[in-house]
């Protein structure tokens, strides 16, 4: 979520990056930079953007997963031999 008090301008941005980077390094928090009153840009801090992308993909491994034992709950599988079987042919033919 971001922090409405997190908003501000690119020109204040641009006139006090050391200070707004101590800001984005400190809290953790991603800022919405402005042009004319309109969200233009997110930045944030590069250690809490790796966070970011690892709770992306420990949450899209979860969907994954759930799908599978959804799959798994219909009968909607197939026979690991039949499809182990059917990818060696298909690999050994595009040879």
């Amino acid at each position: 979520m971001i922090d409405l008090n997190a908003i501000r301008p690119l020109t204040d941005f641009k006139r006090k990056t050391p200070e707004c980077m101590a800001e984005l390094k400190r809290s953790g928090r991603p800022q919405v930079l402005t042009v004319n009153g309109r969200a233009e840009i997110v930045v944030q801090d590069a250690a809490a953007y790796q966070r970011l992308l690892e709770a992306l993909d420990r949450a899209q491994a979860i969907a994954g997963i759930r799908e599978g034992l959804a799959d798994l709950e219909r009968g909607d599988v197939a026979d690991a031999d039949v499809t182990l079987a059917t990818a060696r042919r298909a690999l050994a033919s595009s040879k």
